[in-house]
Formats: C-alpha cells, sequence, structure tokens
C-alpha cells in the first residue's frame, strides 16, 4: 500500500494552525478511497492529539521529529530515541553562557510528560512557559527538579541568531545529536533551536514504519530542514510554496501554500478524489 506522512506546522495545517475544512473533507476522502496516511511532526504528542482527533489518524505517529512514534492503537510509545542527561550536561553550560535559556523535555515512568528549565530570563520566555503550561497542559518545572533518572527527547531555546548558531555549532562535534533551527516568532528577531538524538529523525521513524505496516511507497509533505530525511527515503516528496529553498530543492515537485489548501488540493488530483 501508498502511505502518506503528512508534515503539520507548515505544511498541512493552516496559518491559524489547524485542519481547514477543505483538508479535512480531503482526508475524508483519502479514507473512503483506502488512501493509508499519518503524521510526522516536531509537536509532542500533547501538542497534537486535539488537532488530530477525529480525522482518521488511526496509524502510528511520529512525534518530536522522529524521537518517539506513538501507537493511537495501543495507547503507548513503541519507539523512542532518548537522552541521557550525561550526553547533553555539557551543552547545557553552552546554553547559560549564551544567556539562552534551555527546555529540557522529557519522558518519563509512566509516559508523563514535563518541561524543565533554568531561570527565565525576558517575557518572551515566560509566555512559553505559560503556553507549555496552559495550552499544551505540560508539567513546567524548574531545572534543579530534573529527575537523575529522566530521559530527554529534545532541548529547545529561544534567543538571537548568534546565541542559537553558537550554541547549534557545539553539535556538529557530537554524533549522537542533531540540532534544528528556525525563525522564531513572526516578526521578531528570534531564532529558535532544537536538539534530538542523531537517531531520532523523521527519516528513521518513517522507515521504521514502511517496515511494520508492509508498505511498499512513501509519499512525503514537508516544508523545513527537518523534513530532508524523510524526503531523502520516500518514493514521492512535495513541498508547499511555503517552504524553505533547500527543501524545495529536495522535492519532486512544489505545490500549493499551506494556507490555500496545497496539499490537500495536491491530493485529490493525486488520488483523483472525488467528493
Amino acid at each position: 500500500m501508498d502511505l502518506v506522512v503528512f508534515d503539520l506546522d507548515g505544511t498541512l495545517l493552516n496559518k491559524q494552525s489547524v485542519i481547514s475544512d477543505y483538508t479535512r473533507d480531503t482526508l475524508q476522502l483519502l479514507q473512503e478511497n483506502g488512501v493509508a496516511y499519518t503524521v510526522a511532526t516536531g509537536r509532542a504528542l500533547h501538542a497534537a492529539s486535539t488537532l488530530l482527533e477525529g480525522h482518521g489518524f488511526h496509524l502510528p505517529h511520529i512525534y518530536k521529529n522522529g524521537v518517539v512514534i506513538w501507537s493511537p492503537e495501543h495507547g503507548r510509545y513503541s519507539q523512542s530515541h532518548l537522552l541521557t542527561q550525561g550526553e547533553i550536561r555539557h551543552l547545557l553550560h553552552a546554553f547559560i553562557e549564551q544567556q539562552l535559556t534551555p527546555f529540557l523535555f522529557t519522558l518519563e515512568p509512566g509516559d508523563r510528560h514535563a518541561v524543565y528549565h533554568s531561570p527565565l530570563l525576558n517575557d518572551t520566555e515566560r509566555r512559553l512557559v505559560k503556553a507549555f503550561s496552559e495550552e499544551r497542559e505540560l508539567p513546567v518545572l524548574p531545572l534543579s527538579e530534573l529527575p537523575g533518572d529522566a530521559d530527554i527527547t529534545n532541548i529547545s531555546a529561544l534567543g538571537s541568531q548568534q546565541a542559537i548558531e553558537a550554541v547549534a555549532s557545539l553539535v556538529d562535534d557530537e554524533p549522537g545529536l542533531v540540532a534544528y533551527m528556525g525563525v522564531a516568532l513572526e516578526g521578531e528577531d528570534l531564532r529558535w533551536l532544537d536538539l534530538h538524538h542523531a537517531d531520532g529523525n523523521k527519516g528513521s521513524a518513517v522507515a521504521s514504519l514502511k517496515q511494520d505496516l508492509g508498505v511498499k511507497r512513501v509519499i512525503c509533505f514537508g516544508d523545513s530542514d527537518n523534513d530532508l530525511s524523510m524526503f531523502a527515503l520516500a518514493d514521492e516528496a512535495y513541498a508547499p510554496e511555503n517552504a524553505k529553498a533547500e527543501v524545495k530543492a529536495a522535492a519532486d515537485a512544489v505545490i500549493g501554500h499551506h494556507d490555500a489548501d496545497g496539499i490537500a488540493r495536491f491530493l485529490r488530483q493525486r488520488f483523483d478524489l472525488n467528493p
């Protein structure tokens, strides 16, 4: 069978970060025509589950850019590539030296998620903590309370381009880590940084699903550099008009803008879906 894999933000979701009515109807048509699909996103389960609920995402989901795979059928994680505190201890010092606040996302016993951070430095970070707590319903705790046996899914930070790039440059010498960067907030001179286990990428997670599900062909959609690893193994890879230049260059074709239902309109043509 074919397996369609969607990135979410900047790809399947519109500018309001939701699934539009047109895309919702297209997903329904995919189901009715027996086309299998799932998601590969940088988001965590808590930040995506409400968005996906009721839209037919029954197959395993890829979260945290491939760090974990969630099985909706069994209600548990079926695969994970987690970091230990020892692996990232020296990087934490680099965050502090660059006056960045690291946010450590953990997966703890009982599939408990939490976020730990060093002292907050500005209002942007305080708004971020509020979003983690209120919108994503994650416990947000001081770094001093990080359990000694906690596994870390990823480390994130917001800051100036210079500071973010200074920390990211250290990751180049760490074979067990990979760094993703991008513009943080529209209109603000901020960048985001996300550090993961090197084996925890979308490409390896999609390859695992392909084998487990007996998939013959993979069709991927994505807009950012964290999608390139799954583009590399896909039989077909498509980038929306709003994608980064390097992602467009790696795609088989550039299709419509994410805020104009570009992916859904392409799918209706690609699979001859008639409402």
